[in-house]
């Protein structure tokens, strides 16, 4: 299976360390916060990973270069060189593609810091290759900065579970296997994942898992700060 690793935008929430630094350069833990992600993948077995880029792009290219000091085999999926270039989730996978192959992938953001693993998605990459389902989501509990929450979970258990529409609604934690088949047609513009994604949850294509681990969106200076001092 391979990965795409989202590291395209500014991070305006980060901002002024967004400015100068791109946003997954940044350091928490003694790593840089993309880096964990590598590390993680590279862990459960996935070594072959695009990383999408546009916001400072050259700055990450350079600095994480062919992977091959992480283990890893890393080309990429260039947008642009500036934050406005940036094509939001749903137009930088659809823009990722080529080099994604026919087999169902796992999608994950650079900027979340957790402990989940990452092998546990084998089997839902499966059933996605299958055709049991388009799309697997990893959901967590709501954090203070999304209340609401996006999606609920069906009360089948194990692979039978799907990604509902209704209450109680846990917030997407930017981890999901995902089969290129569902993006046929799309031409890679500017788009976000959602709602758009919520087609295919409401006709029951999209298996679902909670995860009650360690989980970090990182999305401002304090964010960091505060996850410094206590990751790993």
């Amino acid at each position: 299976m391979r990965a795409l690793v989202l590291a395209a935008g500014r991070g305006e929430r980060m901002r002024p360390l967004s400015d100068t630094v791109a946003k997954p350069l940044l350091m928490v833990g003694g790593r840089r916060l993309i880096e964990w992600q590598i590390d993680a993948l590279v862990r459960a077995g996935i070594t072959d990973l695009v990383i999408n880029t546009a916001h400072l792009a050259v700055q990450i290219e350079t600095t994480l270069g062919d992977g091959a000091r992480y283990g890893a085999r890393i080309v990429y999926s260039r947008e642009g060189t500036q934050a406005g270039d940036a094509l939001e989730t749903l137009g930088g996978i659809v823009r990722a593609l080529p080099a994604m192959g026919p087999a169902a992938f796992l999608v994950v953001s650079s900027d979340i810091v957790t402990d989940f693993d990452y092998a546990a998605l084998a089997d839902a990459a499966a059933a996605a290759d299958r055709g049991d389902i388009d799309a697997h989501l990893v959901l967590v509990g709501n954090p203070p900065y999304h209340p609401r929450g996006d999606m609920g979970i069906s009360t089948a258990a194990g692979a039978a579970a799907r990604a509902t529409r209704t209450a109680p609604l846990y917030t997407y934690a930017n981890i999901g296997v995902l089969a290129p088949r569902i993006f046929a047609g799309l031409e890679p513009v500017r788009a976000k994942l959602f709602p758009w994604l919520f087609g295919a949850v409401e006709q029951g294509r999209v298996g679902a898992r909670l995860w009650q681990g360690r989980w970090w969106n990182v999305g401002t200076p304090q964010d960091l700060a505060s996850l410094d001092r206590i990751w790993p």
